[in-house]
């Protein structure tokens, strides 16, 4: 029996190009990521409404309920897509899931190799958000406990020295402020006391009057910025292997996408074959 060039002898009528390991794997691949990130719009969503209005507007660009409400959405149609194409063999949407994931790919190594490259506008960037959110300290509780977490973590104070704290409302420094935490820096910034049963909020009253000799005996008088540039160099590696972490599934799921794609294609030109070989037998 003659048949065109190129095209394989017609195969049983239950024989299939696609792989169900394929199939099912990129499927509960994006099932997996599909439920978490409906777990984020959740979580995003109670601690937004947690939060006070007048404090959440305040704190709008660092909020970080909007930002995993933000991640969560896209997470979601991303995973969607690549739920449905893989389950039901569409194209289309397979496509748009490779799509996506490859720009989110490109977009976070473009990101890491900008900070590096730019480090000293990176640098420049994360001392203004450290000073917004020093002014907005009072003003969201979220903010604060991360602020207050930051500053212990890294054994810190403000983002060039203590003295940053004056930006604040509240800490002052300025004859007219009426404040009692007037010319202060939070708990946070006090060294810590052994065996301390009680913490003692009021160990940074009056820190920012004194000269740094002074204030060290109290509290940490470095800024929060070199601190976290120096954790960020000597933990290089591990930032490596977080940044590889990221990457992987990104990379598994465009690759079992493509392959998906490419075996449904092939399936559609054997269909159409078989249709053409039963209609022509000498086809």
């Amino acid at each position: 029996m003659a048949r065109r060039p190129g095209v394989p002898a017609a195969y049983g009528e239950e024989f299939s190009f696609v792989s169900p390991l394929v199939k099912y794997l990129l499927f509960f691949f994006n099932m997996l990521f599909w439920v978490i990130s409906m777990v984020m719009v959740a979580v995003g969503v109670y601690a937004r409404l947690m939060k006070h209005a007048e404090a959440a507007l305040a704190c709008l660009a660092v909020d970080p309920a909007i930002l995993l409400i933000v991640v969560g959405v896209l997470m979601f149609l991303l995973t969607f897509c690549g739920c449905i194409g893989s389950l039901r063999e569409n194209i289309c949407l397979l496509q748009t899931f490779s799509l996506c994931l490859t720009i989110v790919f490109l977009l976070q190594l473009a990101a890491g190799i900008l900070g590096f490259v730019f480090s000293d506008k990176a640098r420049g960037k994360v001392s203004e958000i450290i000073n917004n959110a020093i002014v907005h300290y009072r003003d969201d509780l979220d903010l604060q406990n991360l602020i207050d977490f930051g500053q212990k973590k890294f054994s810190c104070c403000g983002g060039i020295s203590y003295r940053d704290w004056s930006q604040n409302m509240y800490f002052n420094c300025s004859e007219d402020n009426p404040s009692r935490e007037r010319c202060s820096v939070p708990y946070s910034c006090c060294l810590p006391t052994p065996n301390q049963a009680v913490i003692n909020t009021m160990c940074g009253q009056g820190m920012q009057a004194l000269d740094y000799l002074e204030a060290s005996k109290v509290i940490y008088t470095n800024g929060c910025i070199d601190k976290l540039v120096n954790w960020i160099h000597s933990n290089l590696f591990l930032l490596g292997g977080v940044a590889l972490g990221l990457a992987i599934p990104q990379l598994v799921g465009i690759l079992l996408s493509q392959v998906l794609v490419n075996q449904i294609k092939d399936q559609i030109k054997l269909q159409l074959y078989n249709q053409q070989h039963r209609a022509d037998p000498w086809y």
